[in-house]
Formats: structure tokens, sequence, C-alpha cells
């Protein structure tokens, strides 16, 4: 069986972060492993407290699983602050897994702010040289880009093109915050571009939306998918999580992860 690492943010309510990317490996028939890098309180109505994972406890996390069971693709997500980044950076290039999906987790879907500027320019010169490929939500997008303003398909594109060109990695830009549709977009480093069109899906309810597309995408290239199938499959994933209308909660709620599972 296949390995997969996520390494990410824990969502005690269990809709995003860890616990989202645990359902997402396991539906897809793979074995998960996290290293947590913090520990968050909140629930679908926001964020109350993050608690940071000390960096020496992170490197220990990771030295434990990468001397036992390599995995065979690598999830990155929440990551609080430079200091964290510098321990992942250096575990990743020191045993170098063949797949390795950056989200660059900066706000949550609840519009709670999770990266400080120094995280920022970290991901961008440490962890982003390491990548197979980047995940930003249009909000991230516009930030990585220099505050270029997204709000249709055409911006989208020039934005994904100006990271792509910077970090010379290929980027998958979602455009679910597109007015439009909810299109995504894999710009590569080439300059090919690969739209996979979605149109919106009446359900408010996608706390942890980008946290299951990304530990998707990187079950599906573990598993031996190309790039743009690996995230057509992720997005088809998604789409049923999203379109099964799963309630929980006051606010912004969780997908149903499991939603291939019959209920009995």
């Amino acid at each position: 069986m296949k390995a997969i690492l996520t390494i990410a943010g824990s969502d005690c309510s269990g809709g995003a972060g860890i616990q989202a990317d645990l359902k997402t490996i396991t539906m897809h028939g793979l074995y998960g492993m996290s290293a947590i890098t913090a520990l968050t309180a909140q629930n679908t109505q926001g964020i109350t407290s993050i608690l940071e994972v000390p960096p020496d406890f992170l490197s220990k996390q990771l030295e434990c699983i990468f001397q036992d069971i390599l995995p065979h693709a690598v999830k990155i997500g929440m990551v609080a602050n430079s200091t964290l980044i510098e321990v992942i950076a250096y575990y990743l290039d020191k045993y170098r897994p063949a797949h390795i999906v950056i989200d660059p987790v900066m706000s949550a879907t609840t519009g709670s702010s999770l990266n400080s500027t120094s995280s920022k320019e970290a991901l961008i010169t440490q962890l982003f040289p390491l990548a197979s490929l980047i995940t930003p939500n249009l909000h991230e997008l516009q930030q990585l880009s220099f505050n270029n303003p997204i709000h249709t398909k055409s911006q989208m594109l020039e934005c994904a093109k100006e990271l792509s060109l910077h970090t010379g990695k290929p980027i998958l830009a979602k455009g679910g915050h597109l007015e439009e549709s909810a299109s995504d977009l894999l710009y590569l480093p080439n300059g090919t571009s690969y739209w996979f069109e979605t149109e919106k899906i009446n359900n408010p309810n996608t706390h942890g939306t980008g946290c299951t597309l990304s530990s998707a995408i990187a079950c599906n290239l573990a598993l031996g998918h190309t790039l743009p199938i690996s995230i057509q499959y992720a997005k088809d994933y998604v789409t049923g999580a999203i379109s099964d209308g799963l309630n929980l909660g006051y606010g912004n709620g969780p997908l149903n992860h499991c939603y291939k599972i019959q209920q009995v």
C-alpha cells in the first residue's frame, strides 16, 4: 500500500486540515500519515485560537516518519511560521519524496488569516522550490502575485502565469471564488495551460475544500496518474463531496469526505 504524508494543522471540528486530509487519503485506498504543525480551536463558524507546534517537535515527527515509512507523496497545508517551514524544507530536501503538493494556506474559508509575512517569504524561497505543484485559491494567488486583482478568468490566467514564471513550478489556481464559475486553472512553466471547468454547486458548506483537493491530488499522483489527470480526478472527488449536501454546524459546514460509502 502506498503511503501519503500530510503536513498541516489540526482542525478539531474535523472539516479541514489534518482531519480532512486523512479522510481523503483513506477514501483513495492509501495509507495516511500526518505531521502536525499547529493545533487550532475552530469550527464551522471560524477559528478562535492557534497553538503552533514547537519546531523541534515537528522535526521529531518528520524524522520518525521518513526514517520508517517513506511517503510516496507529501501534501503540505497550514504552516504558521517561517521556522516551521525551515524544518519542513530540510526534511523534504533530505529525503526527496517523489511528489510534493503545497497548498499555501494563508486564509481559511471562514476568512481567518493563517500566515504571517515572514512565513509567506519562507514559503516562496524555501518550500516552493521543492514543490511538484502549488495550489493557491484566488485570495492566495493574489497575495503571491504581488497583489494583482483577480476577478475574471483572464486575470486568473495572468496571475498564475506570473507565479509560475517566478517559481518555475506548476500552479493550480483554484477558481472557487470566481463569480461566473468554479473553474480551476493549471499553468505549467512551459506555458501550457489546462482549464478544469466546473459549474458552481448550490451548497454553502465548503469548509476544507482546499485541503481536500490538494490531498486528493497527492493521492492520485502517488497512484501514478499524470498531473492533469490527478487534478481532474481530485476535482471529481471534491465535487461529489460537496454535491452530497452534508449540513453540519451553524456556519460554513464541511464536505462529506465519505460520500462514496453507503450509509447503513
